[in-house]
């Protein structure tokens, strides 16, 4: 079996400088509440590196019908199909039979590949049950992409001057094999130029303020040597900036990234917190890594979600010593030293109650600064004061 695609598997045709791909994960589990397609957010970011704009992202169930309909509305439009799950031996896993159908190949049985499955059983020291030898049924014309980590094969399927690759689910498997054509036929396949990014993450604004006051720079970025384009997201308690350019020049293009990043810094300030894709909690590890600064957090209704954020990242036990989670007045009084008579006078949501349960905390950890979220949950039919 071909351990990987050789670039001469493309189809015919040259794709376009800009070539667009789309994603499809295949599986009806991920139509549910309890399973969520995390492979697209590599597969984009290799096909990104690549310089291939991903313009949709897909999910469908194990319905042929569907599967096929779908495969021939991405071809219409893309040049570029990765299809993830549907490979494996059970009669649910249709994305081969889909996609053969809708490229009009039939099925052949690849005998290297069931020898190959089933010399994986008797490594384990069991016999390959007959339902395997669906996995070794491929499109006549594919080429099969060998999967180190699993028995499901992948295959790399042209169609015109487009292409199609089906990858197994699991992501070990997944990602192996993607790499693998990464760096042989689908770079092969693209021209020189490449997608480069900047992330810059915000607080203290909402997104429809970021977006007013970036306008100026939107039209001034459009007029430039190599255009910006910007996409604006809401996240949990920030606001996410996506800058791309697209170019062969690696140092042009970050040389223009820079510049736009210094337009945001200045229209938006301090509000800026990191202008390399740092998440909030991994900006503030750093600063007290560099300062030689511990913390300790005192908190509330919040439960522990903030030490939860901080100790989410690698190495934090340098600097993050404690968390108290003081729910109730009593705890605030007895492990964090409030006085009584600070929350009689001021209620526990004030800030003299936010400063002595931060000093508390921070007097009681030993630690150099000390954090406090003192805040109540309301339900939500009373209006917030």
């Amino acid at each position: 079996m071909d351990s990987v695609v050789q670039p001469n598997a493309a189809g015919t045709g040259a794709w376009p400088a800009a070539p667009r791909a789309e994603i499809v994960a295949v599986g009806s589990e991920m139509l549910t509440p309890s399973k969520t397609d995390t492979n697209s957010l590599y597969i984009t970011e290799v096909l990104n590196e690549l310089g291939i704009e991903v313009s949709a992202k897909m999910i469908v169930g194990d319905r042929i019908e569907d599967l096929m309909a779908l495969v021939r509305l991405v071809l219409a439009r893309v040049d570029l199909l990765v299809m993830t799950g549907g490979l494996g031996p059970t009669e649910d896993d249709l994305t081969r039979d889909a996609v053969a159908r809708v490229v009009d190949k039939p099925l052949v049985e690849h005998p290297a590949i069931v020898e190959t499955i089933r010399a994986r059983f008797e490594r384990r020291g069991m016999v390959m049950p007959e339902i395997n030898r669906r996995q070794a049924m491929v499109p006549e014309g594919a080429t099969v992409i060998d999967n180190p980590n699993g028995t499901a094969p992948g295959l790399w399927i042209p169609y015109g001057n487009r292409i199609i690759i089906l990858l197994p689910g699991p992501p070990r498997e997944m990602r192996a094999m993607l790499r693998k054509l990464a760096d042989g036929p689908l770079a092969a396949r693209v021209g020189r130029e490449r997608l480069f990014r900047r992330v810059i993450g915000i607080a203290g604004r909402g997104e429809s303020h970021v977006e007013q006051a970036l306008l100026p720079c939107y039209a001034r970025w459009k007029t430039w040597e190599l255009p910006i384009d910007a996409t604006i997201l809401a996240a949990m308690g920030q606001v996410e900036l996506h800058l791309t350019v697209r170019t062969a020049d690696e140092a042009h293009g970050q040389s223009v990234l820079e510049r736009a990043v210094a337009d945001v810094r200045e229209t938006i300030g301090i509000d800026v917190f990191s202008d390399r894709g740092e998440s909030l909690e991994q900006v503030i590890g750093r600063l007290l890594t560099e300062r030689g600064l511990t913390v300790a957090a005192a908190e509330s209704c919040t439960g522990g979600l903030l030490t939860s954020r901080l100790t989410d990242i690698p190495g934090s036990s340098t600097y993050v010593e404690r968390s108290v989670v003081a729910y109730s007045n009593q705890a605030k009084i007895d492990l964090l030293g409030v006085p009584r008579e600070l929350i009689a006078e001021h209620g526990a949501v004030s800030e003299p109650v936010a400063t002595a349960m931060a000093d508390g905390v921070r007097q009681r950890a030993g630690v150099d600064l000390g954090i406090a979220i003192p805040v109540i949950a309301m339900p939500r039919s009373t209006p917030a004061r």
